[in-house]
């Protein structure tokens, strides 16, 4: 029963660092009759599954909501590690200082 509710708290950890960064945008009356602006891109009325900086989006007459792809990693060793966002994978890699082809382990990431 211990290692079942050791489960479910580390679970709820995981959760909670899990959550995307989203934002919203709202638009005027007739700015987004053809779509919505983000970073100087026009995007269609709808959902975006990804936009070129790695966020999903709902496009709406009313408002851009977007959310994160990714998630920043905080638990980490910071003195011999460093931190690249890849805009491939729409996610950070944490790789060593000194030889930038060998990643290193991420402990916790945040949305």
């Amino acid at each position: 029963m211990k290692s079942f509710l050791a489960f479910l708290v580390a679970m709820g950890i995981i959760v909670t660092l899990g959550d995307a960064y989203c934002f919203s945008k709202l638009n005027k009356p007739g700015e987004a009759d053809k779509g919505c602006m983000l970073d100087g891109k026009l995007y269609p009325l709808g959902e975006i599954a990804r936009t070129e900086n790695c966020f999903r989006c709902s496009c709406s007459r009313d408002a851009m909501r977007c959310c994160s792809l990714f998630h920043t990693p905080i638990g980490y060793d910071k003195e011999n590690c460093k931190v690249v966002f890849n805009k491939k994978t729409c996610d950070y890699d944490v790789v060593q200082k000194s030889d930038p082809s060998k990643e290193c382990p991420v402990y916790s990431r945040v949305g």
